[in-house]
């Protein structure tokens, strides 16, 4: 990865591959959202509104390159637990959100969420880091379907004669050589030229290969002009949602949130360098802040909770060190108010080999984990390999916590498990319960 001071060039394009990396945000996230009964359009004003308000404040006020959007999961767990498996109205789901966030702002006013950081054993951010980037590299491979579900075996490799399998392969081959060559701009430009060679399926061949992506072709228009809907801002049912009966779904929505957050800010830095003189995470206190407020105007504007974004990963390793690349990411958000339709150019299929590229960078503070050291190596090679396996962040940091404290008691180390860690174990368990 580039260690050079980066250049506003550098760091534009960075944010313009950003950007490319987590968009797919203003599609997917209403296209769950709009399952609990909200507005899709609405959902996509609101999805919209946040990520560049928000990503913004990280950019400006935490000076991250790091994005901030609704998180992938939350939304999951808002329509399918919240709403469909409680049968709590969308409104009231929307409420819980703005109270979690609410939480999280009295948890980084009075520090608790930075010593819940810092209290995180340095081995671990280190397999958090490597477990982001091999989750990353998952989802990449999964977007392009070069690894497939199979009844027998779980997962399993694509069929080769598959053109979108195909397209990927060349698509990532270029794009390494690129990153290899020290191209500037080496990710953006492998993300179109992919969409480029994705062009041709579905027109020319592979129809029905383009159709399990539910279109006729990958890339295509479906107009350009689309008018935002802002039905949702101020729909959220305040006190509807403050019964006691919804106190475990406000803890989860803040649960998950904030180890969403954590393992973001912590596995990026690890990876990139972006730390300040103690180790830490550079500019945590006002990340952590940015991060709680996106949660409470995300149930403002009506969506589900607001978290950084991992794929931010992508910038970064174009090169990306200060906010401007949030800025520029961020502000890319906005015309799609407007100009929604025009996301469908650039496929997953595009943004798959950046993807796993990010993987690359990300692996390399393997080396820095003690493996003889059984009782670090353990707990590290649990979260290590539970964030990908189990498709969770959360999961993986949950049992690399819980397993670190257990395993340093066991062989006599209690002075390797800090008090604030105590406190993440209790959030630990409180989330297995739930």
């Amino acid at each position: 990865m580039n260690t050079a001071p980066p250049s506003t060039r550098t760091e534009i394009l960075a944010g313009v591959s950003t950007f490319v990396a987590t968009m797919y945000i203003i599609v997917v996230n209403p296209s769950i959202l709009s399952q609990s009964g909200l507005p899709f359009s609405g959902v996509v004003t609101a999805t919209v509104l946040l990520s560049f308000f928000c990503s913004l404040m990280m950019g400006l006020y935490a000076r991250n390159p790091i994005v901030v959007a609704p998180g992938m999961g939350l939304n999951a767990f808002f329509t399918f637990s919240a709403v469909k498996g409680m049968g709590i109205r969308p409104e009231v789901a929307l409420g819980a959100v703005f109270w979690a966030g609410v939480l999280f702002l009295l948890l980084t006013v009075f520090n608790v969420r930075t010593a819940l950081v810092r209290a995180i054993p340095t081995p671990l951010r280190y397999a958090i880091s490597v477990g982001i980037g091999l989750f990353i590299t998952l989802i990449g491979f999964e977007n392009a379907h070069f690894i497939v579900a199979s009844p027998a075996t779980l997962v399993q490799m694509a069929n080769f004669h598959d053109p979108i399998v195909l397209t990927f392969m060349v698509g990532l081959l270029l794009t390494a050589m690129l990153v290899a060559r020290r191209v500037p701009g080496a990710i953006l430009l492998g993300i179109t030229l992919t969409t480029a060679l994705a062009w041709p399926i579905g027109r020319w061949w592979g129809d029905a290969s383009a159709i399990n992506f539910g279109q006729a072709t990958l890339v295509s228009w479906k107009g350009v002009v689309a008018a935002p809907d802002f039905s949702l801002i101020g729909k959220l049912d305040l006190i509807g949602s403050l019964k006691w009966s919804l106190a475990p779904v406000i803890f989860a929505f803040a649960f998950t949130d904030l180890f969403d957050s954590i393992s973001t800010f912590v596995g990026v830095a690890e990876a990139s360098g972006l730390q300040d003189e103690q180790g830490e995470p550079q500019h945590l206190s006002r990340s952590l802040l940015t991060d709680a407020v996106a949660t409470t105007l995300a149930g403002f504007f009506g969506t589900s909770p607001g978290t950084a974004y991992i794929e931010s990963a992508v910038g970064i390793a174009q090169g990306g060190r200060t906010g401007l690349v949030a800025v520029v990411a961020g502000s890319l958000f906005l015309p799609f108010l407007f100009l929604s339709p025009l996301l469908s150019i650039i496929p997953s299929l595009a943004t798959a080999p950046a993807l796993v590229l990010v993987g690359t960078f990300m692996i390399q503070p393997v080396t820095r984990i003690r493996w003889t050291e059984l009782d670090e190596a353990i707990p590290c090679f649990l979260a290590l390999v539970l964030i990908p396996f189990s498709y969770s962040i959360t999961q993986g940091i949950v049992w690399g916590f819980l397993s670190w404290t257990v395993i340093k008691l066991a062989v006599g180390k209690r002075q390797d498990v800090p008090i604030g860690l105590w406190i993440v174990d209790a959030f630990c368990v409180g989330s297995l319960l739930l």
